[in-house]
């Protein structure tokens, strides 16, 4: 009974990482799209052009916005994928 006790918390514990690993990339991509390329690299961003925009004047206003809704679909997918592996899943 020990054994499964700990199976068990070992599994939520595996979980529980892959959950704050995924969750810790997605933000780093989502800070580095929002405030590095849509704050501190806007000037030079700014050279190209994208869609007749400034690629920076364009993450600030969209990009960030659209990369942020696909990160939230990515995190749906991935999330569900870890809960089929985990066996978690409803």
């Amino acid at each position: 009974m020990a054994d499964e006790t700990n199976s068990a918390q070992d599994k939520a514990a595996a979980y529980w990482r892959a959950n704050l690993r995924l969750m810790l990339s997605l933000l780093a991509v989502w800070f580095s799209v929002s405030f590095v390329c849509g704050i501190l690299l806007v000037d030079w961003l700014d050279q190209f052009r994208f869609f007749g925009f400034k690629l920076g004047f364009w993450f600030a206003e969209q990009g960030s916005i659209f990369v942020f809704v696909a990160l939230i679909f990515i995190y749906v997918w991935r999330m569900n994928r870890l809960d089929r592996e985990f066996d978690v899943d409803e």
